[in-house]
């Protein structure tokens, strides 16, 4: 966010997603907020403006105990509240803190058995019918903060876990950032490792989630059949997205074609799309589920992505680009702190974006009886030529079969003759020829070089 957003917010005032505190609020002040925004759309909280009524960047003495007091706040929620880092930003040449509250999370926060909730720029206490139907929309139980059995800290891989620390730039202890993300827990004087936790940082993720796997099939034609490839993914879930994704780049069909006449490279489906497709099942799929886990099928002319679980909350195949949801929120949060998914929730956007750019139709997007399927359509192959041209600019040109067939042959040898034309079209008179190629020659296409017998054409 720069200065000039950080103006626009203080003309605009606060209101349900913005919220000002001063440097000097007391930590449970910072926590009704933060609680407000979590039992609502999100929101942020800018930290070191003064003067509500006319809102004022006072700055910050010290940012780093902003900081920490901001995390200390998320933490004194229940339960606690997973954020992302809070940035500095400047405004008015003042040193500001700023929190972001996700939209979409999945539970009911409380601040010493308070619930509250935006209202206007004001926190309000929830009513017990407004409260009720929160829990109803928000009922679903978090598996991803539950401790396995026996479950300890000696699972966890510890350069994996100072990987993380570092990347994230966590200047404390790390297990205190996993504790903030919900990756530990306390359990009396000890601490024990979240399902989360051990799905994202476990020595040997297969020992405890079996169904904690990405299956990946390619298969030759458009449907399922005998001969196929096939790779099982077993490992952390950031590890895990990473190898399903470099597979995928290795299997999909990719290469260098002609458009019209200009050379350029080309890939099945947009890397970006597949991505977001690998990350969001990963992310939001229903790991309670045993005994199934995601399914990629590559296909001759789509990727099909399926992760088990149905639709989170009250998200629905046909509110999906409007809505946001996190059924994990610890998962989503570590995914997003490694850069391969966004907080905020605009995986789909993006997704939409990126085969509209790449002239694709968009995604398709099915629930079935126990999961969810996005399908991706791919490049039509079967547009390419057997010398790999794309031909469809010329034949929306309006260009004949013959005409299209003198492009190719230039493709290859770089010039052709009226007569390599009718060798190849014996049963066309030489005039229909001649004017199929200076027809081409009008068009801009090709350029006439001699004349009578000694006539060729090369690409103009």
């Amino acid at each position: 966010m720069d200065s000039e957003d950080l103006e626009a917010l203080f003309a605009g005032g606060e209101g349900p997603q913005l919220a000002f505190a001063r440097e000097r609020a007391r930590r449970d002040e910072l926590a009704e907020t933060l609680v407000a925004f979590a039992n609502g759309h999100g929101g942020t909280l800018v930290v070191g403006v003064g003067g509500h009524a006319r809102p004022k960047a006072e700055g910050l003495a010290d940012p780093g105990a902003a900081r920490e007091l901001v995390l200390e706040a998320a933490l004194a929620c229940t339960p606690p509240l997973v954020l992302p880092m809070p940035r500095e930003a400047r405004a008015a040449d003042a040193s500001l803190l700023v929190v972001t509250v996700p939209a979409g999370l999945s539970q009911v926060y409380a601040l010493h058995g308070k619930y509250l909730r935006r209202e206007g720029p004001t926190n309000q206490p929830l009513g017990p019918d407004a409260l009720r139907r929160l829990l109803r929309e928000r009922g679903e139980v978090s598996w991803e903060r539950g401790v396995p059995d026996g479950a300890s800290l000696g699972e966890l891989d510890p350069q994996k876990v100072e990987a993380y620390a570092a990347r994230v730039g966590a200047a404390e202890d790390p297990m205190g950032l996993l504790y903030r993300r919900g990756c530990v827990v306390r359990q009396g004087a000890d601490m024990a490792p979240t399902n989360g936790g051990l799905l994202l940082f476990a020595r040997r993720v297969e020992v405890r989630f079996p169904q904690a796997e990405i299956t990946l099939v390619r298969y030759k034609g458009r449907d399922m059949a005998d001969a196929f490839e096939r790779e099982d993914v077993r490992d952390t879930l950031v590890e895990a997205v990473r190898r399903a994704e470099r597979w995928l780049a290795e299997h999909m069909r990719k290469g260098s074609r002609m458009v019209g006449l200009e050379r350029q490279d080309w890939a099945q489906f947009p890397l970006g799309a597949v991505r977001e497709a690998l990350v969001n099942a990963v992310a939001h799929r229903d790991y309670s589920v045993r005994g199934e886990g995601i399914r990629v099928a590559l296909f001759s002319d789509r990727l099909e992505v399926y992760s088990p679980g149905r639709l989170p909350g009250h998200v629905t195949v046909e509110n999906i680009v409007a809505e946001r949801y996190s059924r994990n929120e610890s998962l989503v949060q570590v995914l997003a702190d490694y850069g391969l998914i966004e907080r905020l929730g605009y995986g789909i956007d993006r997704m939409l974006r990126q085969m509209a750019e790449a002239d694709l139709p968009p995604p398709a997007f099915r629930e079935t009886a126990a999961g969810f399927l996005v399908a991706l359509q791919g490049q039509p192959v079967e547009d390419l030529s057997p010398e790999g041209l794309d031909t469809r600019e010329w034949v929306r040109l309006g260009l004949n079969e013959r005409q299209i067939a003198a492009l190719i042959h230039l493709a290859a040898e770089h010039r052709i003759t009226n007569r390599d034309l009718q060798e190849r079209y014996a049963e066309v008179s030489p005039e229909t020829i001649r004017r199929d190629l200076a027809d081409q020659v009008e068009r801009g296409l090709l350029l006439k070089v001699g004349d009578k017998r000694a006539t060729y054409y090369i690409v103009k």
